[in-house]
């Protein structure tokens, strides 16, 4: 249960998150550890489980990014991130098949999901979310395109709608950003 909301502006990238952990039924508690963090050149935003998130906050060592940033994300970082999570003892394997968590990731202007079965997707809109918010965040994305809301703005829009109509999402809320590196 969250809502971790991102987007893309004039080559930076803005993710926010609400601060929620939610536990069996109707448990809620607000957390002090964000949801939303940098790690070496990266920006992160997770859902799924808040081990996951410590695990690539404190362990992970992203790699530099370089070539042709798509494949790069999808084969080297996603490579790395993979043996994080199952020397933390977080990947699960079922059927031969392995599966993590969900999260945004940003680098060098570009901002991905990254799904529990390690694909990558990079959204057509310059936006995403994820999280039990995530379809009411993009909705207020779409609704605020071609305004004059600043991206930050936006990115707040996104999670009090989410929070308004999601009962899984709470502030407060953490919104960071990466501007490109020149």
């Amino acid at each position: 249960m969250t809502a971790i909301a991102g987007l893309t502006h004039a080559g930076s990238v803005f993710i926010g998150g609400d601060s929620a952990g939610v536990g069996g039924g109707w448990d809620l508690t607000i957390r002090a550890d964000a949801k939303v963090f940098r790690n070496r050149g990266y920006l992160f935003g997770f859902t799924t489980s808040f081990r996951m998130g410590q695990l690539i906050r404190y362990s992970l060592k992203p790699p530099a990014p370089k070539g042709d940033l798509d494949k790069f994300m999808s084969t080297t970082f996603v490579d790395a991130l993979r043996d994080c999570l199952k020397k933390g003892g977080w990947a699960r394997k079922d059927s031969e098949q392995e599966s993590g968590g969900t999260f945004l990731v940003g680098v060098r202007g570009r901002l991905y999901t990254v799904y529990d079965d390690y694909q990558l997707a990079k959204a057509a809109d310059g936006f995403a979310a994820v999280g039990c918010g995530d379809q009411i965040a993009l909705g207020a994305f779409y609704a605020t395109a071609g305004t004059d809301l600043k991206p930050r703005k936006r990115v707040r829009v996104a999670l009090q709608a989410a929070e308004r109509f999601s009962a899984g999402v709470r502030g407060p809320f953490v919104c960071l950003s990466l501007k490109p590196k020149n």
